[in-house]
């Protein structure tokens, strides 16, 4: 056995050095990790105590059952019922359009090298800015972020169709639509009060935090930070079979094998999927069909969704969309921005000749729980499909089926079972009493 350990070490090593496989993921890789705040962060999580009507919680739409998403194409967040595909409008609340974007799985965004967040890039570490941190709130951010994962929190509980409601509904929305987000009276300084009233959460704050000596100590940002902690260290992934094998600990199926020479070979995947998460971190025009309500302004009445576009202005970015990490990427369907494929294979075979795959797309394989709204206005409008296609400048990649399948049994490679299940799971209660979604 030990001499089979070794043989498989010299390999991994052989093969972490060329083809451009990548090195074995470190300890040295992730932040260091609070448990005592990262278990604060569990409770709060799950809790619906942060939305504007206190019935959506974080894993409304990110819960380890389907992935750290939501197994739909386009989510539903305020005005909806159930979890997962189960999901559906509210008939007494019905929300006014559904999440314009597919939900990301949260797999290893406690890595240092997650720099950059969401499908546009829209928040990023940024030395210059105050902070730390670029975010579309510009000068109105609110500093004391421990991380940029603890200030992507911030953005979903003032959406109205994700946490915040709509502004007839509670305070929280009120204030998102005066404009009022930080400061005494924000929509944050709402959340944080609600959350200090708890006696639970209050003690555990004070408790957690040397600045924090009496419930009206408490903000924002350290809800927002003790979040962050426990996905960071819930969903760090790198003990799938993948990072097996780097690690010279086993082989991989001859098909995975297969897969693995075709992804960071001929078939040009790594040349984007590239790293230790499988991702470049950059954004690429990969003519991934358009369908849901887009993200327009209030004043617009397009379902565009022009990605990188809309934070840089600049017309290279055009329906340019970050490379997501591929880690557990076999649990994550649907593909895509605005998730236009629910099998791996299809959008994977569509992924690799885009433009021909976009000419032809059949939207009866997304999944969409039913809502009275268009979502084909952009996915059928000629001029918006020419500007996606015209927007592509990589060259097709021509696979077989047989090429396909090796390439979907290596990421089948990348699930690691541990990560999935989560180091806390899902608490039975929270603090707050509103119910948890299982």
């Amino acid at each position: 056995m030990r001499h089979l350990v070794i043989i498989l070490s010299v390999f991994a090593a052989q093969m972490a050095g060329a083809n451009g496989l990548p090195e074995p993921v470190v300890d040295a890789d992730y932040a260091k990790i609070d448990m005592d705040q990262a278990q604060l962060g569990q409770l709060l999580f799950y809790d619906p105590i942060l939305s504007g009507n206190q019935e959506v919680a974080c894993a409304t739409c990110h819960h380890p059952k389907h992935g750290t998403a939501d197994g739909l194409s386009l989510g539903l967040g305020d005005g909806g019922i159930g979890l997962g595909p189960d999901r559906i409008a509210d008939p007494d609340n019905l929300p006014e359009q559904r999440i314009p974007r597919n939900a990301p799985g949260l797999f290893n965004l406690g890595a240092y090298e997650f720099t950059v967040l969401f499908h546009d890039g829209r928040i990023a570490v940024d030395p210059e800015k105050p902070g730390g941190l670029r975010t579309p709130l510009g000068g109105d951010m609110a500093e004391g972020f421990a991380s940029l994962l603890s200030a992507q929190t911030m953005f979903p509980v003032l959406s109205p169709d994700e946490m915040a409601g709509h502004y007839t509904e509670n305070d929280v929305a009120k204030a998102v639509r005066q404009g009022l987000i930080t400061g005494p009276g924000g929509a944050w300084d709402i959340i944080a009060r609600r959350v200090a009233d708890v006696p639970a959460y209050a003690d555990n704050f004070i408790k957690q935090y040397e600045e924090v000596t009496a419930p009206d100590d408490i903000k924002f940002t350290h809800i927002s930070d003790v979040i962050a902690m426990f996905m960071a260290v819930e969903w760090r992934s790198d003990t799938s079979p993948f990072d097996a094998m780097l690690r010279g600990e086993r082989e991989l199926p001859q098909l995975a094998t297969d897969g693995i020479a075709l992804f960071y070979g001929s078939a040009g995947c790594s040349d984007c999927h590239s790293g230790k998460f499988q991702t470049d971190h950059q954004f690429h025009a990969m003519a991934a069909p358009q369908i849901g309500p887009g993200k327009a302004a209030r004043f617009e009445t397009h379902a565009r969704d022009e990605g990188r576009f809309r934070v840089t202005g600049d017309p290279a970015d055009l329906y340019a969309f970050r490379t997501p990490s591929l880690r557990n990427v076999a649990l994550t369907a649907p593909y895509g921005h605005a998730g236009s494929h629910a099998e791996l294979d299809a959008f994977i075979r569509d992924h690799a000749n885009p433009v021909d795959a976009l000419s032809r797309y059949d939207a009866s394989q997304a999944v969409l729980p039913e809502l009275a709204v268009d979502d084909l206005k952009a996915a059928t409008d000629p001029v918006e499909i020419k500007a996606i296609s015209d927007a592509v400048v990589v060259q097709p990649v021509n696979l077989s089926a047989a090429d396909v399948a090796a390439l979907v049994a290596f990421m089948d490679a990348l699930t690691d079972t541990a990560a999935v299940t989560g180091r806390f799971g899902v608490p039975e209660t929270v603090p707050s009493g509103l119910k948890v979604a299982q």
